[in-house]
């Protein structure tokens, strides 16, 4: 079994570039992290030194090219694990795999998310599962799958990527609330099972934050309130939040490596808000 030793950087650095990287050698699974919030998540931890599976839909190969560009950049080992997140054996396989390869997981963040957005009375049945299952049950089913080796060792890190919209609600999106919320209940209870062993659970709650799928979202609301893209920005994608920026998916993966860290091991069954002051209304 290949198992690397948090101490091992694999090439000399200079000392600047050693004090950045907090999480050295350190084992990360980040769901859903070849696009948008999860490969920010991703690209900052490898930065931190930490080594990380990628995972996420798309061509394997594509995606694993893209995980060794990243991986060269910042020294670190990259594979890619295409588990999709709604089916649980797939789930276990990219937790076994991470552990036949590198000997343990030290951090694993619940990222892996889909949105659909309609009336309830019209909301199809089927996106609610699939919702509900890629969004709330991949997160229960990765966390069963890797506390155990977790309280084996003593340590631990589970982040999961919540939303405003586990704190508040909004219309039309009934199943993405429902399961934001429930995972800031699984936070909570991962956190209070596991205190006492080295581990925490946290959750991010992000609001709106600049990927590219925001982008496509600033183009279709412009076509369907005829209105202007600096209106749509401003008026409709962030009323309801006052400082009316967008965060930079940096800034989630920054955080989360601050959560990975020891400087954060007191913080437990956190929900952390990067919403521009949304939840504080």
């Amino acid at each position: 079994m290949n198992t690397i030793a948090p101490e091992d950087l694999g090439q000399e650095a200079s000392s600047a570039t050693l004090a950045s990287r907090t999480l050295s050698g350190r084992i990360a699974i980040v769901t859903g992290s070849t696009s948008g919030i999860g490969l920010a998540v991703l690209e900052e931890l490898a930065k931190a030194g930490a080594h990380v599976v990628m995972n996420g839909f798309g061509d394997a190969a594509e995606q694993a090219a893209a995980a060794r560009r990243i991986a060269a950049m910042h020294d670190v080992d990259i594979p890619y694990h295409g588990a999709d997140m709604s089916r649980p054996a797939e789930i276990a396989d990219l937790v076994a795999t991470t552990e036949a390869r590198f000997g343990r997981v030290d951090i694993l963040v619940n990222n892996a998310g889909i949105q659909h957005v309609a009336p309830i009375e019209a909301f199809p049945a089927e996106k609610w599962d699939a919702i509900l299952a890629i969004n709330l049950s991949s997160a229960f089913h990765a966390t069963q799958q890797v506390l155990p080796g977790m309280k084996r060792r003593g340590f631990g890190r589970i982040i999961n990527i919540a939303s405003a919209h586990g704190l508040v609600g909004s219309p039309f999106k009934a199943a993405y609330v429902a399961a934001k919320h429930g995972v800031l209940g699984l936070t909570k209870v991962t956190a209070l099972e596991t205190a006492e062993q080295g581990i925490t659970a946290n959750a991010i709650c992000p609001g709106y934050v600049w990927t590219p799928l925001v982008e496509k979202q600033i183009t279709a609301q412009a076509i369907a309130h005829n209105i202007g893209r600096a209106e749509v920005i401003r008026n409709v994608l962030l009323a309801q939040q006052p400082n009316k920026q967008f965060a930079e998916a940096s800034e989630i993966g920054a955080l989360a490596v601050f959560l990975a860290g020891e400087a954060a091991r007191s913080i437990t069954g956190a929900s952390l808000s990067v919403d521009g002051g949304w939840t504080a209304h």
